[in-house]
């Protein structure tokens, strides 16, 4: 099991997993250099908002980034971070990447993101959900149930 983390009045164990393209899918982050230095911008990204980087890696022409985040930031908003940092930082570093992407745009538009649990599976919460406000040997009182 995961350790909960916490921020100002909030606990929270929130994992998703992002993948990401290079645009156009060119295979430009085959070389070790740029790998490295991804990471390292990945990892800055990672301590300036509080993201926890669990494990990062590329085939060249797409990115997976496994990461625990605060829940006051959305999907959406971690890859907007993530992309548009680390496309800055990459131009600054290698601006050969400009010439081999036509239009100086790093990454793909879209991504894919899926939530990650730590054993509580989709069934699991379902049951529980269901199961409030059914009598218990511990509760002198019915909890509300919603619908």
């Amino acid at each position: 099991m995961l350790d909960i983390l916490s921020a100002s009045h909030t606990r929270y164990s929130l994992q998703y997993h992002f993948v990401w393209i290079v645009k156009y899918r060119r295979g430009l982050l085959y070389d070790k250099q740029k790998q490295k230095w991804l990471r390292e911008v990945i990892e800055e990204i990672g301590n300036r908002y509080w993201f926890v980087i669990v494990e990062l890696a590329t085939d060249g022409d797409h990115v997976h980034c496994f990461l625990r985040a605060a829940p006051r930031y959305s999907p959406s908003v971690i890859m907007n971070i993530l992309k548009s940092i680390s496309a800055k930082k990459m131009f600054e570093k290698f601006p050969g990447l400009k010439r081999d992407l036509w239009g100086g745009e790093l990454w793909g538009d879209g991504y894919y993101v899926a939530s990650v649990g730590d054993g509580a599976t989709a069934d699991i919460i379902q049951r529980y959900v269901a199961n409030q406000g059914q009598e218990t040997g511990h509760k002198p009182f019915s909890q509300l149930k919603l619908f």
